[in-house]
């Protein structure tokens, strides 16, 4: 089983895809990496040589960010971007859509699930 950046490859699919199980890495990055190794995207993970995954884990330790170093570094852009109190960091600090989206009728992902309204006192109910 292939261990690169402390994420187990998963056996019987093509290295191509078994890449992409890499926090930072998508499938554009996968062939990029696969193209300059010279190895063949449609190989099991399973079937690679000890030299071919070392090569791979080589290259991807000197020139990707990913897994922890990726996820810290983007926490760290957006606690930035809250300590500066600009307005993307307010959204962010609000749990709000940060990119301009409407928030009216969607955006439910971004704020939960709906909260009930809260019935006014001396409302009629029949």
């Amino acid at each position: 089983m292939a261990r690169i950046s402390g994420v187990d490859l998963p056996k019987r699919k093509r290295v191509e895809i078994g890449l992409t199980y890499i926090y930072g890495i998508g499938l554009s990055t996968s062939k990029n990496i696969l193209g300059r190794l010279k190895i063949d995207p449609n190989t099991k993970t399973d079937e690679l040589s000890e030299s071919e995954i070392n090569e791979i884990r080589k290259l991807i330790t000197n020139e990707y960010k990913v897994e922890g170093e990726l996820r810290t570094d983007l926490s760290m852009s957006i606690k930035r971007l809250m300590d500066l109190g600009c307005y993307r960091g307010l959204r962010h600090r609000k749990a709000l859509p940060v990119r301009g989206q409407r928030t009216k009728t969607n955006a439910r992902t971004r704020k939960g699930p709906r909260r009930s309204a809260v019935k006014k006192k001396g409302a009629a109910t029949k």
